[in-house]
């Protein structure tokens, strides 16, 4: 078992003419933060700058600071203990904190996401992320469909290629066309589905952005998905490349504006990480955003697929999807 090499997209510079980046994101269970942290620095190199019981940070390696953390903001913020206060139970001793910090991190395990946040990474050098997932497996790391409570996701920060208007209402309108499909591709596990962050775009939304005479300018297209889609629990987040590009309108909405960090890219969150299973890799996962791109990249594609979309929205679309999925095997084995 070997990290597997990753196909490029048609486009691989950003709109500065530097290579695009991507910023990777796997949540697992069943391994301490240090054994995620020594991972990385066998993979990347570095050194840890900040060690605690819910975050490690690991600096100064090849490609920045990658950081290791418990996924619990309740945690990782200490913000349980005014509620320890109201109980009357104050620690005012640093050992004693650290020692229900562990204690705490201990119990969490079994839910509670443990993270792994990489910086951006060139494309070119993209597998390295795959040779962490697997020094990870082979450590023991326990992945989605591992037990019931698992909604572990995959998560891509894809830099973006263009900014323009039509270049990202493109990539929506080719996301909304591929969700059945890459849901199956997928497997996206049932605690997945039934949890808040990956709930696919509203119908209304879909109709809004796939009829054949919808161009807005970039403001425009931020406040209908604004309007649409006010939160940060998409399967395609937009909001922290919109806030890259119009950070006040963004953050003058109604939407998580604590958790939105504004980054050229797209926050692509609906995959697995099945990250203990022999035959996972990131490069999968992977596999499916380029379809979403390469549909974009295709305006007569998109334009017959929105169409039947809109026209007999169910049983005729899946099978054109199926059809673009067949097409596009046979474009990457060109």
């Amino acid at each position: 078992m070997a990290a597997i090499r990753f196909p490029m997209p048609e486009e691989t510079k950003t709109p500065e003419g530097r290579e695009r980046r991507v910023g990777v994101e796997m949540e697992m269970a069943g391994l301490p933060l240090a054994d995620l942290a020594a991972a990385v620095l066998k993979v990347f190199g570095g050194r840890i700058a900040e060690k605690g019981a819910f975050v490690i940070r690991i600096e100064e390696t090849r490609h920045g600071s990658f950081q290791v953390e418990l996924d619990a903001d309740i945690l990782k913020s200490h913000e349980y203990r005014p509620y320890l206060d109201k109980l009357g139970i104050t620690m005012e001793d640093a050992a004693d904190k650290a020692r229900l910090d562990d204690l705490l991190a201990r119990l969490a395990g079994s839910v509670v996401p443990h993270e792994i946040v990489a910086p951006p990474i060139p494309l070119s050098e993209l597998e390295q992320m795959d040779e962490l997932r697997l020094e990870l497996y082979r450590a023991g790391a326990k992945g989605t469909r591992a037990a019931l409570v698992y909604a572990f996701g995959a998560q891509f920060n894809v830099e973006a290629a263009r900014l323009d208007a039509e270049a990202l209402r493109d990539i929506l309108k080719a996301y909304v066309l591929l969700h059945d499909r890459l849901v199956e591709r997928g497997t996206v596990d049932i605690a997945r589905k039934l949890s808040p962050f990956v709930r696919p775009f509203p119908g209304s939304y879909a109709r809004l952005i796939l009829a054949e005479g919808y161009g807005p300018e970039l403001k425009t297209l931020i406040g209908d998905y604004l309007r649409h889609n006010p939160t940060r629990n998409r399967p395609l987040d937009m909001l922290p490349l919109f806030a890259h590009l119009d950070y006040d309108q963004v953050m003058s909405a109604p939407v998580e504006t604590h958790l939105v960090k504004a980054r050229p890219a797209f926050h692509y969150r609906l995959p697995n990480c099945q990250i203990d299973e022999p035959g996972w890799s990131l490069s999968l996962p992977w596999s499916d955003w380029l379809m979403i791109e390469k549909l974009a990249d295709d305006k007569e594609r998109l334009a017959e697929y929105a169409k039947a979309y809109l026209d007999r929205p169910g049983e005729i679309l899946a099978g054109m999807v199926e059809e673009w999925i067949e097409s596009l095997g046979a474009w990457f084995g060109k």
